[in-house]
């Protein structure tokens, strides 16, 4: 089939921390004019269902953040202070001596509206469970999501901070931060747990999960958690301390079936991503990703949040995937070598 080459293109480009504006039904389709070319589908994307809060987490009010202590993580000669970190315009780069000489767009951006890339993809391109890893993303696919940013084909709930952003970024800038990026390595970032129960845990600044206190415990029922390795490494965006994505017993085989074959509901991911789903040409890696962004990708399509021409081919590919399928298959797809 001619579109199968974009028929799972479409899940990556990471989203940073917050919290977009409300999904808005599409108006019902008017009739179509008569016409001589073969008619095309006017079904509606199905009624959304209830956004699963730890998919989709909520950015919580902003903190102020302590301007004094200086913080320095292992094996970097830096120091930041946590209102430093979290400056949107010069975020920390812990290990300048690890990545190619950043473009100006990926360390600072360009105030008022091109926050700097870094923030929350990091330097190595790795990102957070709340945004995405763009490490090694071919230059073309990278820049044409940005543009389905800039166009609201990519208006899904987790997309309010990438949208300005990609509204006032210039083609120079969009083509140098795809250039740096693709030019990356993804580092083994994520490591995948099968687990009944999982630590208690809340929301904070960035939209990144944390354990609570007191290591109390709760069912994982159908949800997948992601928590830094280390809690204080993560709030201070170090690049070297990746995550923890738990994941209900059973995820990683049952998306083992869906990915490698189908299993009689969708389509095998290799036909598009390659035997070890690396990518092909412009076709992007899908090992190794974050699953909680996986899985929103591939919901917001199921929902209709997202769309355009490239999402067209994925719609009969996840039309009749539950949650439970879109959680196996993100579960394995990040167990999988990147």
């Amino acid at each position: 089939m001619k579109n199968k080459k974009f028929a799972l293109a479409v899940l990556l480009l990471g989203l940073c921390a917050p919290f977009g504006a409300p999904f808005v039904a599409p108006a019902p389709a008017q009739e179509a004019p008569k016409s001589t070319e073969a008619p095309k589908s006017t079904e509606a994307p199905p009624a959304p269902a209830a956004l699963p809060e730890w998919a989709y987490p909520r950015l919580p009010p902003l903190a102020v953040f302590d301007a004094v202590v200086q913080k320095q993580m292992p094996g970097s000669s830096k120091r930041f202070t946590q209102a430093q970190i979290e400056d949107d315009f010069a975020p920390p780069d812990w290990y300048p001596e690890e990545h190619p000489p950043m473009p100006e767009v990926v360390a600072h951006g360009r105030p008022p509206a091109v926050r700097a890339c870094m923030k929350c993809h990091l330097a190595s391109g790795d990102g957070h469970p709340e945004s995405s890893s763009i490490a090694g993303l071919p230059p073309a696919y990278f820049v044409r999501q940005l543009e389905a940013f800039k166009n609201g084909t990519r208006g899904n709930p987790r997309a309010g901070s990438m949208i300005p952003i990609a509204k006032a970024i210039n083609a120079e800038e969009a083509q140098a931060a795809a250039a740096y990026f693709a030019a990356l390595k993804p580092t083994v970032w994520i490591t995948v747990v099968e687990t009944a129960t999982v630590p208690k845990s809340f929301i904070g600044q960035g939209a990144m999960r944390f354990p609570l206190p007191g290591n109390e415990t709760e069912p994982i029922g159908n949800r997948v958690i992601e928590l830094p390795r280390d809690v204080e490494r993560a709030e201070s965006r170090d690049a070297h301390s990746g995550f923890i994505a738990n994941v209900p017993p059973g995820s990683i085989e049952r998306g083992r079936v869906l990915v490698t074959s189908g299993g009689g509901k969708t389509l095998a991911c290799a036909a598009c991503h390659g035997a070890a789903l690396r990518g092909e040409k412009d076709v992007p890696s899908i090992a190794g990703r974050a699953p909680q962004y996986v899985f929103r990708q591939l919901n917001d399509i199921k929902d209709g949040r997202r769309k355009g021409s490239d999402v067209e081919p994925m719609r009969p590919v996840v039309a009749n995937l539950g949650a439970e399928d879109m959680i196996a298959i993100a579960a394995y797809l990040a167990s999988r070598p990147q």
